[in-house]
């Protein structure tokens, strides 16, 4: 299976006012990701609200960025739920509308309680689109499900044909490490911390990324790996440390979710507000956050 190089954007999901969602600031939105060297989107996950959207809702929006993907942009189909049944049909309307792959991340009610359960949960989502690569994504911090992926890997060799690899969003990078080792050239494990980018590229070697704070801060992020390829390591340190501050401010906002997606606003599109049960920000939460962005000199080095 083709190799994702760079860095992939998991898009937030635009409403307007009335709740409903803003389809038509999605081509502003495909072109600045474009412009500020993103190499794709992963659709309707966790910063896109997914599990907050209907199935209807899922469908329209990934189909709007598969019409509007230039080539060799690709489009990732988030489909988890806690229905494997839908899982299964977001799977297929995937394969049927052109995306470039599909993943899912562990239901978080029921937990899966074993490798063997989650790995079932992944096989039958996985067939509903056989000829698109699938990514488990691995976030046990929304998910809640804490499960070693070496394990889940290898018996899900076995199980699904499609699987590509692993979206991993946690903590260990030693975890990290062994998995891509194991996998070696068959599986692709795809980076999903951008506060540890420059610390899995020293690891592991160049890596493929799925981030959140791309949506903003795509360009320092991208500077990061250009600047790690060409051996200027001050230069990436200096990049991953600014990438840090404007995360340490964010998590103070309720996070990428929240935080992050009200710094869309700020830099000229209006993603709008957070579906319940997240809190979009007050008024004085929104200067606040500008002040502190302001401070490190954010809307200097931001995505244009």
């Amino acid at each position: 299976m083709e190799k994702i190089k760079g860095l992939i954007d998991a898009p937030f999901t635009p409403f307007l006012a009335d709740g409903e969602v803003n389809y038509d600031i999605i081509p502003a939105y495909c072109e600045m990701l474009v412009r500020n060297g993103l190499q794709g989107v992963f659709v309707n996950g966790s910063s896109g609200e997914g599990y907050m959207l209907t199935e209807e809702e899922r469908m329209k929006i990934a189909e709007k960025w598969v019409s509007l993907a230039p080539d060799g942009f690709k489009v990732i189909v988030h489909v988890g739920s806690t229905c494997v049944k839908m899982s299964h049909r977001l799977a297929t309307h995937a394969q049927q509308i052109g995306a470039w792959g599909f993943g899912a991340m562990a239901s978080p009610f029921p937990k899966a309680g074993n490798v063997e359960t989650l790995v079932k949960y992944c096989e039958e989502i996985a067939c509903g689109a056989p000829n698109l690569p699938f990514y488990f994504y691995h976030i046990p911090a929304l998910s809640g499900v804490y499960l070693p992926m070496l394990p889940f890997l290898q018996l899900a060799a076995e199980r699904i044909p499609n699987l590509a690899g692993i979206k991993y969003t946690f903590e260990s990078l030693y975890e990290f490490n062994q998995c891509l080792l194991w996998a070696e050239e068959r599986y692709q494990m795809l980076h999903g911390q951008d506060e540890t980018i420059l610390a899995a590229l020293a690891l592991c070697g160049e890596v493929g990324g799925i981030g959140g704070t791309t949506n903003y801060n795509g360009r320092e992020l991208v500077g990061i790996i250009d600047a790690w390829k060409a051996g200027d390591w001050q230069r990436a340190r200096e990049l991953q440390n600014f990438s840090q501050a404007v995360i340490n401010i964010i998590v103070r906002y309720r996070g990428n979710i929240v935080g992050g997606k009200h710094i869309m606003k700020m830099i000229g599109l209006d993603m709008g507000g957070n579906r319940t049960p997240f809190q979009s920000l007050t008024a004085a939460e929104y200067e606040s956050m500008h002040k502190e962005l302001e401070a490190i000199g954010f809307f200097e080095r931001c995505n244009k």
